[in-house]
């Protein structure tokens, strides 16, 4: 028997897939005929473990999904709590938690460029990107006093008061960010190896987008004004003036050029946001779901009482369903819940973008060279943890 073709196996521990993807490649010669990702190796069982638990201590489930991302995750599952139980947080609430999301958008965009320019053989960038992470990760352990799992978005607010230091830290991020990321651009938006890499490499069109039910980054390089920030707002980013991000040709370097953009409209919308901060409190005053402030737990038997119920017993919703989306670095990041009216969330279905943006690497890949599939799966940029919730 005679075969024109080869079956390769890309992963589970390739280092460009970053994490334990595996992507079956039938090549002809170096051309990709068939690409097949397969999913599955990280399963955690994350939506199931959060049916059994009560809605605050299924919370911190969300941070371990995109841990690139934890702010926004916690923000997606508060929020549909908060429209279950129609709980409306007071407006510093919104703004801190905005400020915190793009800070996250930024962080994870930082991560992004900085490994994939690192897979094509640009080894300074992920230096220099890392290095502006930790400025935001400071201002994470200024706040929670993690650094990556900080579940301190809250059902119903915050978990504790805006650090002292925090309008500090995040102006001295502002006047930062944008020389450093002009030093990005420098390395790589001319670099010809760069583009050699990037520029027609895993195309894909603006209808094949749509009908493959891309979001975020993977969606707007294709050229559709999608952004829930936009189109669907919460939290009050209509309150906000930035513009949407977007691209012409859907290849990787249009992703590339977003992505640096939609850093730009972070940092834009982070201004705002900072100098119009409105005083209030940081939670809502829900007595019997909300958690008092620490301070009160300690001195008043109220507030402990409180306390020790919602941490011990938890709240009941009402019966009924909701879905909720937000705008994560890597697209719609939807929760449904499902009430039974019982202390836990009967059904919990996550909307990631990362699973389901995946699923369009065979139009990304096939008809490339095959040293050309490293930069189509790090151009869609997927965390794992999403993947195989």
């Amino acid at each position: 028997m005679e075969s024109k073709t080869l079956n390769l196996n890309m992963g589970p521990q390739h280092p460009s897939t970053h994490g334990v993807l595996r992507v079956e490649l039938e090549v002809d010669g170096e051309t990709v005929v068939r690409a097949r990702p397969v999913v599955g190796y990280l399963h955690t069982g994350i939506e199931k473990t959060m049916e059994s638990k009560l809605y605050y201590k299924a919370l911190p489930c969300t941070d371990r999904m995109d841990y690139l991302s934890p702010m926004n995750n916690n923000l997606g599952f508060c929020l549909a709590v908060e429209k279950l139980m129609d709980i409306e947080v007071p407006g510093k609430v919104n703004y801190a938690r905005v400020i915190l999301s793009e800070l996250t958008r930024i962080k994870s965009h930082l991560v992004w460029v900085g490994t994939h320019a690192f897979d094509l053989g640009a080894m300074s960038v992920v230096l220099y990107a890392f290095r502006e992470r930790e400025m935001i990760v400071d201002i994470y352990e200024a706040c929670a006093g993690q650094r990556m799992m900080s579940t301190y978005i809250r059902i119903g607010g915050l978990a504790k008061e805006l650090p002292s230091n925090f309008e500090k830290l995040v102006r001295k991020f502002l006047k930062v960010m944008p020389a450093k990321l002009r030093d990005y651009e420098d390395l790589l938006t001319h670099n010809r190896i760069f583009i050699g890499r990037t520029k027609d490499v895993a195309v894909i069109s603006a209808q094949d987008a749509i009908n493959w039910s891309l979001s975020g980054p993977m969606l707007r390089g294709s050229g559709v004004k999608h952004d829930l920030r936009k189109d669907n707002p919460y939290c009050g980013y209509e309150n906000f003036d930035f513009d949407i991000a977007y691209g012409e040709n859907g290849d990787s370097y249009d992703r590339y050029l977003l992505r640096m953009e939609e850093i730009r409209q972070s940092l834009r919308i982070i201004q705002q946001a900072i100098d119009g901060m409105p005083e209030g409190p940081y939670r809502a005053h829900v007595p019997g779901v909300v958690l008092p402030p620490k301070e009160d737990v300690l001195h008043k038997m109220e507030s402990m009482i409180f306390h020790f119920k919602i941490i011990t017993e938890g709240f009941k919703t009402p019966v009924g369903s909701v879905y909720q989306g937000i705008e994560s670095p890597k697209g719609e990041l939807g929760f449904f819940i499902s009430s039974d009216g019982t202390n836990k969330p009967n059904r919990v279905r996550v909307r990631p973008p990362s699973f389901i943006n995946l699923a369009s690497l065979p139009v990304l890949c096939e008809g490339h060279l095959l040293s050309d599939a490293v930069c189509a799966v790090g151009s869609v940029d997927i965390v794992l943890g999403e993947v195989d919730r």
